[in-house]
Formats: structure tokens, sequence, C-alpha cells
């Protein structure tokens, strides 16, 4: 009679109880065997029934589920029990020893049991890895030495608009722009070969990075490399900076910039100052700074309310910088107070139409939140080289004749020149 078909090698199980099972869920995992029964005196015991659920032969008489297995010839007998007669009925059926039992079953359990631990344990550590790749804030990317991506993690996908499915197997290079796309295969190849690189090892460091619509943006890459299964791999861990740059490019403009009108704020407009005074010095040219004070601006304040105020200063900013030159800066340095510098003015006449066309300008009224306003400006002017060398002095005494244009009746300008029989020196 021929032998019953099986798909991996026959075994029997012979006790039920824990190893029993183990043993039982390591072989159901295994191609290369197939249990073809189990047994053990207790009905209710743990291993016949997961038996059952597969569709296994279980038995509660040992002798009986041996022979069941006769037609297996080659069936192997795992006997956890401690009944070394069991090794006797085996004799009976299959006519020469083919069971396993006594220390070398328990050898055989113990070692079973460790596997299952040890692959448990692989299982989680995998898990867990794969839990950190897929959740993680930034992005995980893996090329081989080829520079083919092998790795692209959900973070990846969303900063590179790319899904994994459409980077898998292509060049890194994808994600850059020129000139870096370019010089890619360059970079990695030389350092395949000589072992040195810029960005291996490297934290942190700002590269320029493109998605798939094309957009450039700034990213943070940490390199490293590894060696799996004797391949050379590299890993690439990355983060959209973006939002970063546009907050520290912010802080940077609110360095230098005032909050209210955009205008540049002092400490900006003496170092353009500074450089229109090296200009003139070179061509032997004249300079004017002017110092301009809002007249009537806190009578609006008070009554309007601050809302309004902010609404007249923006308001006074852009018709300045829609007044002078492209050439010419203005700054706001506080309060209601501006200053001005003219590049290349020519002569004081020239400088005094200016002033007065800024008058006439700021004389128009505002539309301040549906009420019309109106203020007035002072303006005091210095003139390098004739007031002052420097920028700190030239804003100084324009200062200094803006006061005399609050106390000559508001409204008009006064050159430095002007104070200068007053004593102020």
């Amino acid at each position: 009679m021929a032998s019953p078909r099986v798909q991996g090698y026959p075994v029997l199980i012979i006790g039920a109880g824990r190893g029993g099972v183990a043993l039982l869920e390591l072989f159901l995992e295994d191609p290369m065997v197939q249990v073809v029964a189990m047994a053990d005196k207790e009905s209710d015991a743990p291993g016949l029934e997961l038996a059952r659920k597969h569709g296994i032969p279980a038995f509660t008489d040992v002798v009986e589920a041996i022979r069941a297995c006769k037609g297996y010839p080659d069936c192997i007998v795992y006997n956890l029990t401690h009944d070394d007669t069991i090794a006797d009925e085996a004799f009976k059926v299959f006519g020469d020893k083919r069971v396993a039992n006594g220390p070398e079953v328990k050898l055989f359990w113990q070692m079973v049991t460790n596997l299952k631990q040890i692959k448990g344990d692989l299982e989680k550590s995998q898990l867990q890895l794969q839990a950190i790749i897929y959740n993680v804030m930034d992005g995980i990317i893996t090329i081989n030495e080829l520079g083919a991506i092998q790795g692209f993690n959900p973070a990846s996908e969303q900063i590179f608009g790319y899904t994994q499915q459409e980077v898998l197997g292509n060049n890194l290079k994808m994600l850059m722009p020129e000139p870096n796309r370019s010089a890619h295969d360059l970079y990695l190849s030389r350092y395949l070969h000589t072992g040195h690189g810029r960005i291996l090892g490297v934290r942190g460091r700002e590269v320029t990075a493109m998605r798939k619509n094309g957009e450039e943006f700034p990213m943070e890459l940490s390199a490293s490399e590894m060696i799996l299964g004797g391949q050379r791999y590299f890993i690439g861990i990355v983060r959209d900076i973006t939002d970063r740059k546009r907050a520290e490019e912010k802080i940077a403009h609110l360095a230098h910039y005032d909050y209210l009108t955009d205008l540049p704020n002092r400490a900006l407009f003496l170092d353009i100052l500074d450089h229109s005074i090296s200009l003139a010095k070179r061509s032997k040219i004249k300079l004017a700074v002017m110092f301009l004070d809002l007249d009537g601006f806190k009578k609006i304040n008070d009554t309007l309310g601050h809302g309004a105020g902010d609404l007249l200063l923006k308001g006074v900013a852009q018709r300045l910088k829609e007044t002078i030159r492209e050439s010419d800066s203005v700054a706001r340095v506080g309060g209601d107070e501006f200053i001005l510098v003219l590049d290349d003015v020519g002569t004081e006449e020239n400088a005094a139409q200016v002033a007065k066309k800024i008058i006439a300008e700021l004389s128009v009224p505002f539309d301040l939140q549906g009420k019309t306003s109106r203020v007035g400006a002072s303006i005091g002017i210095s003139i390098f080289p004739d007031d002052a060398n420097d920028s700190v002095n030239l804003v100084k005494r324009a200062d200094t004749a803006m006061y005399l244009a609050k106390q000559s009746g508001k409204n008009t300008c006064r050159f430095y020149r002007e104070v200068l029989p007053e004593g102020a020196g």
C-alpha cells in the first residue's frame, strides 16, 4: 500500500503540554515538516486543542496514535513524556527506533524554546524599528553604493512629494537640483575609491533639495555609512527646514527693519549712511541727511487711538518712499521720527527742494479708518562734508536743525548752518 503523501517530513508529537505546544508551533511554521498526529492522555491538553484547530488528528491513546501513523514509514516520533515504553510501541509499528525521548527531547525542547524566544525578540525589535522609521518626523533614505534608493520612509514621501514606489530603485540624484544632480555620481564614485567625502559623518549639513513638483527647498542632511550582508549602504536622515529658514530670515529682518513700516531701523540706516559717506568721499560729492519729526501726530494718536496712529505712520512711510529717489534711503528711528539720506545731493537748494516736496506730500490729508486727518513735518538738514564727516554727527546735527524748524513755526525745514549763530557747534 502506498504511503500517504505529505508536504513535509512526517512527525508525530507525543505530549501536548507546554513543550508540545512550542514544538507544534515551530513545526507549523516549517514547510519541511508536517505534523501528522499529536497524542496526550489528557483530553484537554492545550496541544491537542491547537492540533484540532489546524486539522491535525489528536489522540488520547498513545498506542492508537502510533498505529494511526503506520502509513508514514518515515515518521519521526517526538516523545515529550516520561513514558519510556513509547519507544517499544513505536518499534512494534515502524520496526526500528525512530523515537526521540529522554534527555535529547529535553535538550531539543530547550533549543526550540530558546529559538522561539530569540525569534520573538527579533520580530519585536524589527517591529519597533519599523515603527520608528515609519513614524519618525524626519525623512530616512537608504541608498546602495550605486546611488539607487533602497529605502524611503513616509516622512520622506511627505517631504519630497514622491511615493515610495516612485523612487525605489531610482538614483538619489532625482531629489537634487542642479548643479548637485550632475555632480552626485562623480562625488559617490570618488568617495568609494578614496574614502574621502565632505557629507558623510557631518551632522545637520544644510543642502538644497528638490520636490517632485520641481520646487527647491532648504534641507538639513545627516549622512552615514553601513555595511550589511557584505554590501555597502548609505543612510541619510533629512529634514525640511523651510519653516525654520523663514523664521530665521524674519528674525534677521526684524533686527534691521521697523516692524510697523518695514523701513530700515536706526542701526541699518547708520550702516547705509556709512556706505553713502564712503562713496561721497571717494567721489568728492555732497550728501544730505534729513531728520523729520511729524507735527500733530500725538493729537491723532490720542483722539483716534493707536490703530489710527499706526495707519498714519504706514502712510507717511509710503509717501516718503514715493517722494525720494531710488538711490536715496529713508528709515524710521522711533515714534514719529524718520531719517533720510540724499546721495549726491549737489547743493543745499536741491536738499531744500526735496524737503519742501516732502512737507507738501505729507500735508495732503490721510484717510484713517474713514476719518480725514492732517499732519505736518518739521525737517532738519545736515550736509556732508560741510557739517560733519561721520554718520553719528551728521544725524545729531540734522536732529538739532529739526528742533530749530519746530521753533520756527513747524511744517518747515532748517539747515544745521542756521543753528551755528546760536552757538551750537
